[in-house]
């Protein structure tokens, strides 16, 4: 129940071996995946001795808007507990990334948590000529091409799952907290899966994830995501410091490209 937004925003703490050449992701990505004014929400499930409760909701949103006379997705991911479990955890999350339409590449993150009464409150600028991060800490040298929590969630959807095999590892880079980490998604295949929503052809995969106060560091989350020309996010599953997490898409709006892994509704 702790990081109700953080389930999702974290699958895509990922990193870098691969034989993949390092600049397919750098610059030559292109998004096919996602549009403006897309929505896409979340139900987060909390189990302790094997029976998953609503414990929160999270949602997605992108919206085409214009930063630094540039044009942008502003991306806005939001996450709660139910009130009725407050009392025991308390979540209100919002994180936002404004990311370059042409390129995909991170301009500026804002982060702004309160979990349980821990309050955090980041705000980046991403300048990718330089290749540097200007936080409320400091300046940072990051990477070329460098993501953020969010912008790489939007940015793996575009990746094309067919070039791999079971159990590559594709890269990324990611910034967070002030520390540029290398991170990877080991792609895992294709299932069907059955949720809440309807039946799903999914593409499955594991996510690096960065040691957390919840999440522990390692493979330990699943993910899968629709097997069409969305890669919708559809499930995450995770292990976390006291019971496991599930996280389902329970419904959508103004997908780019026909929903087409979906095989019934509920």
């Amino acid at each position: 129940m702790k990081k109700v937004v953080s389930a999702l925003l974290l699958f895509t703490a990922l990193a870098w071996q691969s034989p993949t050449p390092a600049n397919e992701f750098c610059g030559s990505i292109r998004n096919r995946a996602f549009q403006d004014d897309e929505r896409i929400d979340y139900i987060v499930f909390y189990s302790v001795i094997g029976i998953y409760i609503n414990a929160g909701n999270a949602s997605f949103t992108a919206k085409i808007e214009q930063l630094n006379n540039k044009p942008v997705y502003h991306i806005v991911g939001t996450g709660s507990s139910n009130t009725s479990y407050d009392w025991i955890f308390k979540v209100r999350d919002k994180y936002e990334s404004y990311i370059d339409t042409a390129t995909l590449q991170p301009q500026k993150f804002i982060r702004n948590v309160d979990e349980g009464g821990y309050k955090t409150y980041e705000n980046i600028t991403f300048n990718n000529r330089e290749n540097t991060a200007v936080t409320t800490k400091g300046l940072y040298k990051v990477p070329n091409c460098v993501q953020d929590v969010l912008s790489s969630i939007y940015y793996a959807r575009n990746i094309d799952f067919s070039k791999y095999k079971v159990d590559d590892k594709i890269p990324f880079s990611m910034f967070l907290d002030n520390e540029v980490y290398n991170l990877y998604i080991k792609y895992l295949g294709k299932e069907t899966i059955k949720t809440k929503y309807g039946k799903f052809d999914a593409i499955k995969f594991k996510p690096l994830l960065v040691k957390g106060t919840i999440f522990e560091g390692g493979e330990k989350m699943t993910v899968w995501v629709s097997n069409d020309a969305n890669h919708v996010p559809l499930r995450i599953e995770s292990p976390i410091a006291v019971g496991s997490v599930k996280v389902d898409m329970m419904g959508y709006r103004n997908l780019r490209s026909p929903f087409t892994s979906q095989k019934n509704f509920r």
